[in-house]
């Protein structure tokens, strides 16, 4: 089937970055509730670089492994390596912070060793700033920023003051209605809040750790949040706190368009083995799925038109004819 690849919308009107998060890998000859989390981060790597090869980045919130075993970070890296564009990643709850630091020497930290950094996409005012914060506590699920933390990033911030402030952390700083993971949730947000309040200039919240999809609006700040790599957690909102149900839904990233006067995130189920076609009027009329499993494969190969609507007469016509 005929189709644009690797895409062409990482312009100045519209930046594109991919977010991903938990990936939770393990050594490599582990697998994770049954499944080979490498293995999904690896068809996660050769989605986004064959369809989003412009993205300016990918943002990794944390949880990059589940134990933080020196060879979880190698297997890491070398999937990461596969990557056509550079990636950004973030301290999460399952990790331990110089063990990732050891793996990754280049990685970025701040004066007192956490994984904490910003990164301009571009010179202009109009180009956004990624700030990563790291909310992780060692031997504790929940996160915590502590003074040492808020100080810097209340620093970044006015250093950057004049720029779009894209946040990324592991932890949530709000419920979300799992009462499991809003028990281990980031514990100080309301001094969060008070450093981001200060400035002004933070247009978006990314963060992981709860496995699932989520969007919606904190305190006046926009935040979005995705399934995990590998396993995810149930949308139950209402058991105790002290069940969390598991799943095995798909796995997704979002893909971030940045513009002037909008951000929108896509969220992408890349392991989705769904039906793909392109919208027709031939294929509109199928009245069976073998049927358009048919039309599908004629579309494929180009001989049902793939953009243009031509008269359903004629387009069916061709269909059969096509068969013949």
């Amino acid at each position: 089937m005929a189709a644009p690849q690797g895409g062409t919308h990482g312009t100045r009107d519209s930046m594109k970055l991919i977010h991903l998060t938990d990936t939770h890998l393990v050594a490599p000859d582990k697998r994770l509730y049954g499944l080979d989390p490498r293995a999904r981060l690896a068809a996660a790597v050769a989605d986004i670089n064959l369809h989003h090869g412009d993205a300016q980045g990918v943002i990794i919130s944390g949880d990059l492994t589940d134990r933080g075993e020196p060879a979880a970070f190698q297997a890491l890296r070398e999937v990461l390596e596969e990557l056509s564009m550079p990636y950004f990643l973030g301290m999460g709850n399952h990790d331990a912070r110089e063990t990732l630091q050891a793996a990754f020497p280049e990685l970025p930290c701040d004066d007192g060793g956490f994984v904490q950094y910003a990164h301009a996409f571009g010179p202009d005012a109009d180009d956004c700033v990624l700030v990563m914060l790291d909310s992780a506590v060692a031997g504790e699920h929940g996160g915590l920023l502590c003074e040492s933390r808020l100080a810097w990033l209340d620093a970044c911030l006015a250093a950057h003051h004049d720029r779009r402030i894209l946040l990324a952390l592991h932890h949530p700083p709000m419920a979300l209605g799992i009462r499991y993971m809003d028990d281990i949730r980031l514990q100080n947000s309301q001094a969060l809040h008070d450093v981001i309040q200060r400035h002004g200039n933070v247009e978006h919240l990314l963060f992981g750790h709860v496995h699932r999809p989520a969007s919606g609006v904190w305190r006046g700040l926009s935040f979005s949040t995705l399934p995990g790599v590998n396993h995810q957690v149930g949308l139950d909102l209402v058991s105790a706190a002290d069940c969390l149900a598991g799943s095995h839904e798909p796995p997704a990233y979002g893909v971030l368009m940045i513009g002037e006067e909008q951000i929108v995130n896509h969220l992408h189920l890349y392991m989705d083995d769904s039906r793909r076609y392109f919208f027709h009027d031939t294929l509109e009329a199928a009245q069976s799925l073998e049927a358009l499993d048919e039309l599908i494969a004629l579309q494929r190969d180009e001989r049902i038109p793939t953009r243009e609507r031509e008269p359903l007469s004629n387009t069916l016509q061709a269909a059969e004819a096509a068969k013949e």
